[in-house]
C-alpha cells in the first residue's frame, strides 16, 4: 500500500513538472527587432575589392562593384507561423561597399512579432507584382536604386545585382566584366526566391535582438549550378534571355546561414 501511495506521489509530481514545464512563454503583443548580416566571400575567402580570384577554366575575375537586391523578407516561426515584413519597406540594397570593418551589410528588421523562428525566405530582385504597380508604386525606393546605379530604365526595370569589374583567361588580360542581372519588364521575369533554415531557434523578443549572419559564396555566381565561362558571353550580361536566367538561377544557390546570435 505504501508502495503504491509513494508511486502515485511521484506520479503526481511528474506531471505536475510536466505541466509547467509544457507552460507557454505569452508573447502576446511582444515585437522586437531582428538583424540579417550579410557577408560575401568567395568559397572561404573574404571579399576584397580589386583582389583577383580564380574560377573554373583556368579564369579569374576583381571587382571593383558588388551589390544586389533583396526584397520580400519573412520568417517561419516553430508553430508554422509567418511573418512578412512590411511590403512598402520590404526591400533593400545589399551593397558592398557599404559594409562594416568586418565586411558586413546589416539590413534591421523592426517591430517583427515576437516568436522563436526556424527559416527564413527572401526574394533576389523585384517580383512582377512590385514592378506592376508602376514607377509611382515604388516609394522611395525607386530613388535609392537609381542613385545607386540599379535601374536600366523604367521600361526595363531593375538591375537585381550588379557585379563590375575585369576578367583574366587565357586571351584576355584585364577585359570588361559587367554583370547586370535583372528582369526585362514583364517579358522576362529573373526574380527568384530563397529559404534557408536556421541552425538554431532566432529568438525575436523585445528584450532580444537577435542577428543572422548569412554568407554569400559569390564564387557561385559564376561556378554554381551551371559554371559560365567569361569568354562565351558572361563577361557582359545585361537583358539576355539566354544568359541572366542562368546568372538568376546561380544568384539562389549563393547564400547560406553560418551562425545566429541570440543576442
Amino acid at each position: 500500500m505504501k508502495i503504491t501511495k509513494i508511486a502515485l506521489a511521484l506520479l503526481l509530481c511528474i506531471s505536475i513538472i510536466s505541466c509547467s514545464s509544457d507552460d507557454e512563454e505569452d508573447l502576446t503583443g511582444q515585437t522586437g527587432s531582428l538583424t540579417l548580416k550579410f557577408d560575401n566571400g568567395v568559397g572561404a575567402q573574404d571579399f576584397i575589392f580589386g583582389t583577383s580570384y580564380n574560377k573554373s577554366n583556368n579564369e579569374s575575375f576583381k571587382l571593383t562593384t558588388l551589390k544586389y537586391i533583396i526584397s520580400n523578407i519573412r520568417v517561419k516561426d516553430s508553430k508554422g507561423n509567418i511573418f512578412t515584413y512590411p511590403t512598402a519597406n520590404n526591400v533593400f540594397i545589399v551593397d558592398e561597399a557599404n559594409g562594416n570593418t568586418a565586411g558586413e551589410i546589416l539590413i534591421t528588421l523592426d517591430d517583427v512579432d515576437a516568436a522563436d523562428y526556424v527559416e527564413i525566405t527572401f526574394g533576389i530582385g523585384i517580383d512582377q507584382s512590385r514592378f506592376l504597380l508602376g514607377a509611382a508604386g515604388q516609394g522611395d525606393f525607386l530613388a535609392e536604386a537609381q542613385a545607386a546605379g540599379m535601374m536600366w530604365s523604367w521600361a526595363t526595370g531593375y538591375r537585381f545585382m550588379r557585379f563590375d569589374g575585369t576578367y583574366t583567361n587565357a586571351t584576355v588580360t584585364d577585359g570588361a566584366l559587367n554583370v547586370h542581372m535583372g528582369s526585362v519588364g514583364t517579358s522576362l521575369d529573373n526574380y527568384k526566391e530563397v529559404t534557408l533554415t536556421f541552425p538554431n531557434s532566432v529568438r525575436v523578443r523585445e528584450t532580444a535582438s537577435p542577428e543572422i549572419h548569412i554568407e554569400a559564396d559569390i564564387a557561385k555566381v559564376f561556378d554554381g549550378e551551371t559554371s559560365v565561362n567569361f569568354s562565351d558571353g558572361y563577361n557582359q550580361v545585361h537583358t539576355s534571355a539566354t544568359t541572366t536566367p542562368v546568372i538568376a538561377n546561380n544568384m539562389k544557390g549563393i547564400f547560406e546561414v553560418h551562425h545566429v546570435h541570440n543576442n
